[in-house]
């Protein structure tokens, strides 16, 4: 493949993927440590009202507008959330269960009535992606990467996910502390005075914001197993909360670049004259993944034994 061709297929996807699948494997973390990962899975999904609102405003797939749709879907969805937690006295998954599924099936209504499908804004859009259509057709060469004039016409997915894992980065980075102690004691983080339930929307919003930057690239059943895949794998090896977050934000990243790379020559070297769907390589690496941490797990246990204790 000459460089021009690279450039214009296969690097823009590559990226897409390395920073949605990096985003979302470093939330994940958080989440999972919270023992609250169902969540994630909510809030991906949750937030489809919302993205078909800003579409059915706009009339056009504009990344701003379906970002704030996408964040106040996942804001009522918290809050609903609650509430029925509260009110109809169930634990908290269950309420999670009923509200995102509401949510969902209510935006699948919305896309039928909004119109949405003539612009391609479909259900294989939203629950598997188009990676594979993040295209950049203005590249030229290698000197494409330094000329504003052909950078300024890179997909609009990557200006979307790239503010968005920019804006993840940094606030994880502001609130790495206050983040800690909500995962690991959230009852001695309210007693410090950190504003726990603040904290936690703004895990939330995060969340929502990495699932509607990763929706039409990678799809939200990508986003769940990106979610959980990356810092499931991690919590099965560490104990580092360090090593857990900023690993999982590697593993995710790595993820996504090795199951684009594959998704084409996996099937010809078998023989096929076909291609893998890209997000469905992506995902199916991460499940290996997991199961090779489970099955690592025993001698990572052991080595954590011998270690010598540190005055």
């Amino acid at each position: 493949m000459s460089a021009p061709d690279f450039l214009r297929l296969d690097l823009p996807a590559l990226v897409a993927a390395m920073l949605a699948c990096g985003t979302c494997g470093l939330l994940g973390s958080f989440l999972l440590l919270r023992r609250d990962s169902l969540l994630g899975d909510a809030l991906s999904h949750a937030v489809l009202p919302g993205i078909i609102a800003g579409f059915a405003l706009t009339g056009a797939r504009s990344g701003l507008p379906m970002l704030a749709g996408a964040l106040a879907a996942a804001l009522a969805a918290t809050v609903l959330i609650t509430v029925v937690r509260r009110a109809a006295r169930i634990e908290s998954g269950a309420a999670t269960g009923a509200v995102f599924t509401t949510f969902f099936a209510g935006g699948l209504v919305l896309m039928e009535v909004s119109g949405a499908r003539s612009v391609d804004l479909d259900l294989d859009c939203v629950l598997f992606g188009q990676l594979e259509t993040v295209v950049w057709l203005e590249a030229q060469g290698w000197s494409s990467l330094l000329d504003p004039a052909a950078l300024a016409h890179l997909p609009r997915q990557l200006h979307l996910l790239a503010g968005v894992a920019a804006a993840v980065v940094l606030i994880v980075a502001l609130l790495w502390r206050p983040l800690h102690l909500l995962c690991f004691d959230p009852d001695y983080a309210a007693a410090l005075g950190l504003p726990a339930r603040r904290l936690e929307m703004a895990l939330n919003l995060m969340v929502a914001a990495a699932a509607v930057a990763a929706f039409e690239a990678v799809g939200s059943i990508l986003v769940v197993a990106m979610l959980v895949c990356p810092a499931a794998a991690l919590r099965l090896l560490t104990d580092d909360y360090r090593v857990q977050v900023l690993g999982g934000a590697a593993l995710g990243a790595g993820l996504g670049v090795a199951g684009y790379a594959l998704a084409g020559p996996l099937p010809a070297a078998a023989g096929l004259t076909l291609s893998l769907n890209a997000a469905g390589a992506i995902g199916t690496l991460g499940g290996i993944v997991v199961a090779a941490a489970a099955l690592l797990r025993p001698r990572a246990a052991a080595g954590r034994r011998e270690e010598p204790a540190i005055a």
